[in-house]
């Protein structure tokens, strides 16, 4: 096996960044937290479990147009394949060695739903709401129950979290289908059919914005449940630059599709990314600082 240059490539490895906002909102609503295990968890997910999805999806899809994160994706080798394995190995092993039980078979778990999303053998992604649906599951409330056991220093209390779970998964379900929208027909040469297919450039743009909605909602109800409302409050200045660029970006659309493009894909991501990431960050200061 040679781990080359395209083969690095093709992990996607700053891609990332768009995914750790769940993780830093677990760390940021946990009680206590157990630091080490927080910092291996960190290491396992983002810089293993994400990179073997990222290349697992590259090697199954063996794109020759643009993907997230890559403009001009590199054609996958074997190689690409056997990394992704070995790095999937490393991350169920080390989160049962350093971890615990638990956390390993959650990271399993998430392995075994991100291969059925990508194998060409299940290929869930080919179903317009059957890969949606996974994704909204795995990427949102399961990754941030996943991170939450590794994090906190107590066990898991499905209760206190019941509406930050749906908040997180709706959180996903808004950034899905918005990173599709300019992929339509490369999708459909390979058998396709999308969420944001179905929906359209439009669709996908409105179905977007009603789900960051219900999550602004679902995160309303949590942090008044918590007795944070000015929390709440906060998280608005937060998603006040992403509503002004999805809302310009929109209207840009409507008026010429073909802005609906990686370019303003990626932008829409790394600025929703950047400022959620940040919001929680901030959580995690005011949170565990006292």
């Amino acid at each position: 096996m040679i781990i080359t240059r395209d083969t690095i490539k093709l992990l996607r490895i700053p891609f990332s960044i768009f995914l750790m906002p769940v993780f830093l909102l677990a760390l940021s609503q946990a009680s206590q937290v157990n630091l080490q295990n927080t910092v291996l968890a960190f290491f396992i997910i983002h810089l293993l479990v994400y990179p073997a999805s990222n290349g697992y999806n590259s090697y199954a899809d063996r794109d020759t147009a643009s993907i997230g994160g890559l403009e001009h994706p590199p054609m996958p080798t074997k190689d690409l394949f056997y990394v992704t394995c070995l790095l999937d190995l490393l991350a169920v092993l080390l989160s049962y060695v350093c971890i615990g039980w638990e956390f390993s078979l959650a990271i399993f778990l998430y392995i075994l739903s991100s291969r059925a999303y990508s194998s060409r053998q299940v290929r869930l992604k080919k179903y317009a709401f059957g890969g949606f649906l996974g994704v909204f599951i795995f990427q949102g409330a399961f990754t941030y129950y996943m991170s939450s056991i590794a994090i906190s220093a107590h066990p898991f209390v499905w209760q206190e979290h019941r509406f930050v779970l749906i908040a997180a998964s709706l959180q996903i379900a808004g950034a899905y289908p918005i990173t599709q929208v300019y992929q339509h027909q490369q999708d459909l040469a390979d058998g396709v059919i999308t969420l944001s297919y179905r929906l359209g450039i439009k669709g996908t743009f409105v179905f977007t914005g009603l789900m960051f909605a219900l999550c602004n909602v679902f995160y309303f109800l949590h942090l008044q449940e918590q007795h944070h409302l000015e929390q709440f409050y906060l998280l608005q200045v937060f998603f006040l630059p992403i509503i002004m660029y999805f809302s310009t970006w929109f209207l840009k659309v409507l008026k010429d599709p073909s802005k609906a493009n990686f370019k303003h894909t990626m932008q829409m991501n790394m600025i929703a990314s950047v400022c959620m990431s940040s919001y929680f960050i901030l959580l995690i200061i005011l949170n565990h600082t006292h």
